[in-house]
């Protein structure tokens, strides 16, 4: 007859992260077998899983991770029901480990499938659910590869960005962080005037159009007013061109060159719970 030992439970419980009555519950039920205490935990994360499928699970922690020398990068939600649940520091640090291994998967569907602790992702998740009795999964993905990233994460884990600069040159760590914050903070739509979709653009035309008809603009002049305003939406809308929000009076891109001549921002990615 097995009987529960204190540091065995303690054992279970920093092996999984699950409650003490838990972990004890699950070592009688295995009779002091481990490996099967971690089954049964499991078990009862796919059991509170299959129950919880149909909840928003909106609440989370938004982490970019990026590899040692800078060229990798990724930025995970993990989401969960509740914003208590969110800012809990286990669940925080869990979110941050698994950014971090995020980072060298191509994909969610391949990085749900690696091997975490013994587990994959996808398990760990559901181990998780039944550890905490909220939804747990993998909300957004977003990976990155460039010459020299940067990452930044907002206060309270919200939101999260990555920045891409196009070299390892002096200063680059500096105007890579600064920049992913501008992202973070000003949400840009596209790298720059070029990267923005057609229908975006289309969009946008056809609203100003709209609204310098009703104006009574002459038809024969709207055309040359649109191209000034698409130059402001550029201008508000795409990274390069954006107000510095550090220094209002450059750009950017100018504000990048001003750190290194032979600096200028690549690309970007960026995650938002809302």
């Amino acid at each position: 007859m097995y009987t529960v030992v204190a540091a065995d439970v303690a054992k279970l419980r920093n092996i999984t992260g699950a409650g003490m009555m838990d972990c004890k519950k699950a070592l009688i039920e295995a009779e002091g077998d481990f490996d099967k205490a971690i089954e049964n935990l499991r078990k009862k994360g796919q059991k509170v899983a299959a129950n919880r499928a149909d909840r928003d699970s909106s609440e989370g922690a938004v982490i970019a991770k990026v590899n040692e020398d800078n060229t990798l990068g990724a930025v995970i939600a993990l989401n969960c029901e509740t914003d208590f649940v969110g800012k809990n520091d286990n669940f925080v640090e869990l979110a941050h480990e698994l950014a971090e291994q995020a980072v060298f998967y191509a994909n969610k569907e391949e990085f749900l499938a690696s091997d975490f602790h013994g587990m994959t992702v996808a398990d760990k998740l559901i181990e998780q659910t039944g550890v905490i009795g909220e939804k747990i999964e993998i909300g957004s993905f977003e990976r990155i590869e460039g010459p020299f990233l940067g990452a930044y994460i907002h206060a309270g884990n919200k939101i999260a960005a990555i920045a891409s600069l196009s070299g390892k040159a002096e200063g680059a760590a500096e105007a890579a962080k600064a920049v992913a914050m501008q992202v973070a903070a000003m949400n840009p739509i596209a790298l720059d005037e070029t990267m923005v979709s057609q229908e975006t653009i289309d969009k946008e035309l056809d609203i100003e159009r709209e609204l310098l008809t009703k104006e009574g603009k002459p038809a024969n002049i709207i055309d040359n007013i649109l191209k000034g305003k698409m130059q402001k939406f550029y201008k508000d809308n795409t990274l390069v061109h954006q107000a510095f929000i550090k220094d209002s009076g450059v750009s950017v891109a100018d504000y990048v060159k001003s750190v290194n001549s032979d600096l200028k921002v690549v690309g970007f990615v960026r995650v938002s719970l809302s």
